[in-house]
């Protein structure tokens, strides 16, 4: 706690401060005026928690003084201390709601009974405050929430919130909605409450105010509220002051909604501001991206560009070993895609998706070993693409694969001869249910226990965790080819149970066979 004395004299000030046990009153720190005016700018810098102040003093009055401080500091508690029993002073203490007045000559227990009183006081006060601010931060969130659906679905509730939060709504308001993503999904609430509060301190300047709701933990929704359209300046330095806060998190993008007039139209701000965080996915971390709308998104500009010609050629030119073919052939892919507004990112990742598989047909055609003896840790290639929160990210781990390819061609490591009987067999015989670990072992004349360690030992996966990979990426195939039926694909892969072949499936990919379907065929 910290602690003013107010008072024109020193023998006073002295004596208050050397008579009395300040530390164990809670009292850290004590600051003294000889004045009203030297008081109030004391109080102004260093923001006493209380002020024990004389009622008469030079230049401003104890009252004056006090009347000056509660304006900046409505939470500072207040003691008076006059040697004049004179009842207009004490009115004004009153109105002033002096947690005490304390007459002179003082008495050090009163002092200390009236500084207790006021700690009392203050710790309400404090108690009172944050639950104020917490109810309202929850009410402006509820409304931020409430301003990303329809406005004439919850008019009524959203006008309630406004009135409750004693906000000018005049016909003229301004609103923009802004959009950060972030990578990272563990930012503290305690870290985003502080950066709220900085946020609308840094508003404040510009006249502008937000509501602020975090949605699916990576979307930051931020409302900017303006009495009129903000200055191209103001939008400037808005989204240079968010990009510094938020490029603490790691990687991230911002995008910027339409600016419209009146609270009935902040779901027209936000949902251009959604249709254009699609497109973010193209573009460099901490990116800015302004409003784009939905008929932007031409249908003919979102088909998938990768053509079976492609597919041809990128596989001709793994099997033939030119590196450097390959390599134009990936850069030609990405300055197609690379801030491309036009097309959605689902489907680059399916496109992706193909090169992938492609490569990893490719090394078992060629026999060679897996270039990560752990692969069986390894995320699936699905669960890594839904995953992926940039276009560079997910092209720069297809030329890591690709470089991990060729260097597996140039110093030749074929794949032991037994895992690659393994495999082999595998692949030829994973439609029969009925195959077993015996029968794989049987094959490479291995007992089904040895067979099992050995697999492990060479692979890093278990030899189930490997047949079961097959079959779901197999499945993953199928279900790109509308002509075959769920159930059909189930029995091509080894399932004769539908349900169980659903709940493997959803296992392995975190998507049932109906809704990865849906996402690949768009």
């Amino acid at each position: 706690m910290k602690l003013l004395i107010a008072d024109d004299e020193e023998l006073t000030r002295e004596g208050l401060i050397s008579s009395i046990d300040w530390d164990a009153l809670g009292v850290e720190q004590i600051f003294q005026a000889d004045d009203g005016l030297k008081a109030l700018q004391i109080a102004t810098v260093h923001k006493p928690d209380i002020i024990l102040s004389d009622i008469r003093m030079p230049r401003l009055s104890g009252i004056e003084m006090a009347e000056e401080v509660e304006k900046v500091l409505p939470d500072t508690s207040l003691i008076f201390m006059s040697g004049y029993s004179d009842k207009e002073y004490l009115k004004a203490a009153i109105k002033l709601k002096a947690v005490n007045y304390v007459e002179k000559p003082l008495n050090p227990d009163e002092i200390k009974e009236a500084v207790q009183e006021a700690c009392k006081q203050r710790q309400e006060k404090l108690r009172t405050r944050q639950n104020e601010a917490l109810y309202s931060l929850e009410t402006f969130s509820h409304l931020a929430f409430l301003l990303t659906r329809p406005y004439k679905d919850n008019e009524s509730e959203i006008l309630s919130l406004a009135d409750e939060l004693s906000l000018r709504l005049k016909p003229g308001c301004s609103f923009t909605t802004y959009i950060i993503k972030t990578k990272s999904t563990d930012i503290a609430s305690g870290i985003l409450k502080e950066l709220r509060e900085d946020l609308d301190d840094f508003l404040h300047h510009y006249h502008l105010c937000a509501f602020y709701i975090r949605m699916h933990a990576v979307h930051h929704v931020f409302h900017i509220k303006g009495e009129a359209a903000p200055s191209a300046t103001a939008f400037a330095a808005v989204e240079s002051y968010m990009k510094q806060k938020f490029s603490e998190f790691g990687s991230f993008f911002i995008v910027k909604g339409e600016t419209v007039t009146g609270i009935s139209r902040v779901y027209q701000s936000y949902t251009s501001a959604v249709i254009t965080l699609q497109s973010s996915f193209f573009f460099s971390s901490g990116t800015i991206l302004k409003a784009r709308k939905k008929e932007d998104l031409s249908p003919e500009n979102t088909k998938n560009m990768l053509s079976p010609e492609f597919i041809q050629s990128f596989s001709e030119l793994l099997l033939s070993k030119d590196k450097t073919a390959c390599t134009a052939l990936l850069d030609q892919l990405y300055h197609l895609y690379y801030q491309n507004l036009s097309i959605l990112p689902n489907q680059v990742k399916d496109t992706y998706y193909k090169l992938f598989m492609i490569l990893n047909d490719c090394r078992q055609k060629m026999k060679l070993s897996s270039a990560r003896k752990n692969a069986g840790a390894e995320q699936s290639i699905l669960t890594y693409l839904e995953g992926c929160f940039s276009y560079q990210e997910l092209h720069q781990n297809l030329q890591d694969t690709l470089e991990e390819y060729f260097h597996s061609v140039n110093t030749y490591e074929p794949e032991d001869s037994t895992i690659f009987l393994i495999k082999d067999y595998i692949s030829k015989h994973y439609a029969k249910e009925s195959l077993s670990i015996k029968e794989i072992g049987d094959h490479v004349f291995l007992s089904a226990s040895y067979v099992c360690t050995y697999f492990k030992t060479q692979t890093g996966q278990t030899l189930n965790q490997y047949l079961t990979e097959y079959r779901m990426e197999k499945a993953m195939q199928l279900l790109g080819d509308s002509r075959y039926q769920i159930a059909d694909i189930s029995s091509k892969v080894g399932y004769s149970n539908g349900n169980y072949f659903s709940k493997s499936f959803k296992k392995f990919t975190g998507l049932s066979p109906s809704k990865y379907r849906e996402k690949i065929l768009g």
